[in-house]
């Protein structure tokens, strides 16, 4: 589904962000991609929606990423921010949730039954109508997971979504991510979720893979994570 092939990126008259990389996802997997601030996380997610090109080759779907396919790229990708605000921009969560599917040409029936579907999915039937200034931060990164649904994505790309959520409503994410049956990569400091929603963790470390393997066996390597600038899970410390 998303395949990395010996990926290099910096930025001009940088040091390399990312050198070397290759890995693949299979369709289905839930994969966190975790590391210290700085280690080359966000410039994978770029490299995948095309934001920046590097050196190798990027592949979804064994589609090259390039300028002349990223429309056909963007379809299948579904990318939810860190911060909803940078991602709900229309009115309300309904016109926002429309308004992919009627851009990439989905008939508004079948659009409206899209969104209609989603909410009762995720419980948000009472945020159909709701303007997007007046819902709370929890509810408006649940809004933005169902915007990125409505478009039917094949695989669906998470930055921090966890991040500055209380407790109740961090359950909710979790629960919500773990339930999406779609391809996942998720890039985030919050180890506890990830050992929550991801059956493998890519550890990086200065734009390289340090580690690729089962989250429960990396995420419980104290002596891995700490060599890498990051902590024990907090479930995990005590032990």
């Amino acid at each position: 589904m998303i395949e990395f092939k010996d990926v290099s990126f910096s930025y001009e008259r940088g040091t390399p962000v990312i050198e070397h990389l290759s890995f693949r996802i299979e369709a289905g997997q839930s994969v966190g991609l975790i590391g210290a601030n700085g280690a080359g996380k966000s410039t994978v997610m770029k490299l995948l929606l095309g934001l920046v090109s590097g050196e190798g080759e990027v592949l979804v779907d064994g589609t090259p990423v390039q300028k002349t396919t990223l429309s056909q790229i963007r379809r299948k990708l579904g990318f939810v921010l860190q911060n909803s605000d940078h991602q709900m921009f229309m009115p309300t969560v309904y016109e926002d949730m429309m308004f992919a599917p009627l851009n990439y040409g989905v008939p508004r029936d079948q659009a409206e039954q899209r969104v209609d579907a989603v909410l009762a999915q995720l419980g948000l039937e009472d945020l159909k109508h709701r303007h997007n200034h007046r819902i709370s931060g929890g509810e408006k990164r649940m809004a933005a997971i169902a915007t990125i649904l409505a478009m039917e994505p094949e695989a669906i790309l998470m930055d921090e979504p966890t991040a500055a959520l209380d407790p109740y409503n961090r359950r909710i994410i979790i629960n919500t991510i773990r339930d999406l049956k779609q391809t996942k990569l998720i890039t985030s400091h919050d180890l506890d979720m990830i050992l929550d929603t991801c059956e493998r963790v890519i550890l990086l470390s200065d734009g390289k893979i340090v580690a690729d393997g089962r989250a429960d066996d990396i995420l419980r390597n104290r002596e891995l994570l700490e060599a890498n600038r990051m902590e024990l899970p907090f479930c995990l410390a005590g032990r």
